[in-house]
């Protein structure tokens, strides 16, 4: 019995209604219960959708691609649409890489393996445009009774729900073929306090963002502050505070000083998969609020509002350095360059730096922007970079650098850390380098990055140590892996593939992916542990990479909080038995 379509006032036996929906199919030899999809007697009919809608304000809609405008037709799991638009393909087209404007639509995601790219942007506008892995449906939700609507139309019928903020996720979680979408990124509200009066100890400055705050906004309010504040953040401005990055830890430029950024948290306003808002702190609800604070993304519940502490801002310096094998013309001294450079990750992590840089094959190519000193001058920092200077011209090898000094951090963020690009199609993969690995097995760490880039991969590296300034006492408080506070230098890797390569193609990348590059790390380090927003989630023992001795206890709060998994991610705690069949795209649950 229920008191509405919608309404939460349940009673017992809805979950036997729950799991009445849906379809048993059979594949590779297993039997599954799969969500609804469109086509399947379950899916819901017009006049539910229209109630729906009607419910959430109008806010509900059919999904298009991004470029949809650039085809005569979409065609549509529920009906081909007439889509052609010149002027606002043209837009779509010049605007594709721009993580912006892929945030801003309401189901993209910034990278496009997972939407299986069979709509991008092109000029034959006879081409075909079909749906891809894109979802069907979206909400845009602008009231907490928005979001709780949709939960509540998902869980009673059984659809495939995907909670979408920014998009800025390499693992397809923002995406999901014959899905619903919540997204969450109106949700813009952002307060501050000097004085947090909220349980677990802490009574200094802290700032509250609502879903949607991205770090680059949430920056600039801390800025405009007197005195000039400052909280952890992704190295990338785009990236949204209160969700996904939370969810799963959180590192960036500040982690050396402060941890991840749920090392931060103070309290959450979260929705639950029954529909109730509930608050998490270390007082109402501990449990929960341990596990958003690290403990994966889309598996509890979803986030509305998150606060945070603030820091004081500081004068900051950082440097640039670029190596280059098409000036240098020498693979063996390059390499040389390498192992120097990645020799003094332990020594720039314990003096408190931040180092960024990407490594590439082609032409092979070590760059460093930017080697960030916050609280440090020029002199400062020059003086614990200088070694390893000192080192490239003892190799005799040709480099660039250059340095700025800044008047506080958020000043170098702005002008030192490089946009990212999206649009692209790749498969993401990564490992962490442990402290005791590179100090004691550090030529099998060198060996292993030619590994990587011998098999037409990329490195993205960002040396830093989450325990290097936050109290041991402090470690256990948050979800992530305890593996991190050893960790200096985490690194994701990059192999290029289109989302619409044949199967073929794309099993080979995926082994490639596991077993040749990210399993040269692996052996190289391991000691080391893997980040869940950025690696490769068919990687082996992944609750182990990923949670450490934390997953138990994270799979018991999922349970508690998700019975019927309503939210799914691939390679979070408790989804073992949830696979997307049929070649990725239905979501069921394994019976056998």
């Amino acid at each position: 019995m229920r008191t509405s379509i919608f309404g939460f006032a349940l009673l017992s036996g809805v979950d036997a209604f729950f799991f009445s929906k849906g379809t048993t199919r059979q594949w590779n030899g297993n039997t599954y219960a799969c969500k609804c999809f469109p086509g399947d007697s379950c899916w819901p009919s017009n006049l539910e959708w229209n109630i729906l809608n009607a419910t959430v304000g109008g806010n509900l809609r059919v999904n298009l691609p991004p470029a949809a405008s650039c085809y005569n037709t979409f065609q549509g799991p529920l009906g081909n649409i007439s889509t052609y638009d010149a002027s606002k393909c043209a837009m779509v087209t010049s605007n594709f890489g721009d993580e912006q404007f892929q945030v801003e639509l309401p189901t993209a995601g910034l990278w496009t393996y997972f939407t299986n790219d069979t709509c991008r942007p092109t000029t034959n506008p006879s081409d075909s445009c079909t749906l891809g892995h894109y979802p069907v449906l979206y909400i845009t939700a602008k009231t907490v009774g928005h979001i709780q609507t949709g939960i509540a139309f998902a869980k009673l019928n059984n659809l495939r729900l995907v909670i979408r903020n920014t998009g800025h996720d390499f693992l397809g979680r923002s995406v999901g073929w014959g899905s619903l979408v919540i997204n969450t990124h109106s949700f813009k509200s952002i307060s501050t306090t000097n004085s947090w009066t909220g349980p677990g100890g802490y009574s200094g400055p802290a700032i509250t963002a609502g879903a949607g705050v991205q770090a680059f906004e949430a920056l600039a309010h801390l800025n405009s502050l007197s005195p000039k504040r400052i909280m952890v953040t992704g190295e990338c401005s785009t990236v949204g505070i209160s969700g996904g990055l939370v969810q799963g830890g959180g590192h960036g430029p500040l982690t050396n000083f402060h941890g991840f950024l749920a090392d931060t948290a103070l309290q959450f306003k979260v929705i639950t998969a029954d529909g109730v808002l509930r608050t998490a702190n270390p007082s109402v609800n501990p449990d929960l609020f341990w596990a958003l604070k690290g403990g994966g993304p889309a598996s509890y519940g979803v986030i509305v509002e998150a606060t945070y502490k603030t820091f004081a801002d500081l004068p900051s310096s950082g440097f640039t350095l670029d190596i280059n094998l098409s000036t240098n013309q020498n693979e063996t001294l390059f390499w040389e360059a390498v192992r120097a450079f990645h020799s003094y990750s332990t020594h720039f992590v314990d003096n408190g730096l931040y180092v960024y840089y990407e490594l590439g094959p082609v032409p092979m190519t070590l760059h460093v922007q930017p080697i960030v000193g916050i609280n440090k001058t020029i002199a400062e920092l020059q003086a614990i970079v200088q070694p390893l200077f000192n080192d490239l011209n003892a190799l005799g090898i040709g480099y660039l650098t250059t340095n700025q000094s800044f008047s506080t951090f958020y000043d170098l963020y702005n002008a030192m850390f490089e946009p990212e690009m999206a649009g692209n199609s790749a498969l993401t993969g990564g490992w962490t380098l442990a402290r005791t690995d590179v100090e004691n097995n550090h030529p099998a760490i060198i060996q292993s990055f030619k590994t990587v880039l011998s098999a037409g991969s990329f490195i993205v590296g960002h040396m830093w140590n989450a325990g290097h300034g936050l109290s041991e006492s402090e470690w256990n408080k948050s979800a992530v892996h305890p593996g991190f506070r050893n960790v200096v230098d985490k690194l994701i890797t990059i192999v290029p593939v289109s989302g619409n390569a044949p199967l073929v193609e794309k099993a080979e990348a995926q082994n490639r992916l596991t077993n040749v590059v990210d399993g040269a790390l692996r052996a190289a380090s391991p000691n080391g542990v893997s980040y869940v927003n950025e690696a490769d989630p068919f990687q082996p023992n992944w609750q182990t990479a990923f949670w450490g001795t934390n997953y138990p206890r994270l799979v018991s709060i999922r349970q508690r909080y998700d019975p019927t998994g309503l939210f799914y991610a691939v390679s979070t705690p408790g989804t073992e038995k949830w696979e997307q069949i049929e070649y990725g795209t239905r979501l069921c649950k394994k019976l056998n």
